[in-house]
């Protein structure tokens, strides 16, 4: 019997980013999904401000919003161009 360990499946908003709203909010697996990087990479990243300060919904829950994921993105993008 085969398990699935969680850390393999791809979450549901990452498959689906395209078709988010820019108004969604999206968890850290997926930022880390999308900039290919670590936990610690994540927050460096936001520290440095290549990757957007988060939102707290709640005290235990932080959340990014997919519209400025978006923007930075596509700004890195265009700087290596």
């Amino acid at each position: 019997m085969m398990f699935s360990n969680k850390s393999e499946t791809i979450p549901e908003a990452l498959k689906n980013f395209d078709q988010l709203p820019d108004t969604a909010n999206v968890r850290q697996p997926v930022v880390q999904a999308l900039y290919a990087c670590s936990p610690a990479s994540v927050w460096r990243g936001v520290n440095a401000g290549r990757i957007p300060k988060p939102r707290k919904l709640s005290p235990r829950t932080t959340c990014w919003n997919v519209g400025e994921l978006r923007a930075a993105l596509i700004a890195a993008g265009n700087q290596g161009a």
